[in-house]
């Protein structure tokens, strides 16, 4: 196995930039319109559900101070470690 090959290739978190993928859709952003943001999302009411690198529906778990979204390619990315919670 070639363990240097392995250590330069970081996978990027769900919400790295640059994004792919709208976080609140899951639509490319190069599609028009994918930039539209959801109200509630604008008010921080709604935590991303589509990972941002590669469009996957992601697994979200909300609780009383914050939230974490889990891609099952990407890893996980929480809203403590963002500062949005």
């Amino acid at each position: 196995m070639n363990d240097e090959r392995d250590a330069g290739a970081a996978t990027p978190s769900p919400l790295t930039e640059p994004l792919s993928y709208a976080v609140y859709t899951g639509i490319r952003l190069d599609t028009p319109g994918a930039e539209e943001v959801p109200a509630a999302a604008q008010l921080g009411l709604e935590p991303p559900r589509y990972c941002g690198q590669c469009g996957r529906r992601m697994v979200v778990q909300v609780v009383p101070d914050g939230w974490t979204a889990r891609c099952s390619r990407h890893g996980t990315v929480d809203s403590h470690a963002l500062g949005v919670a």
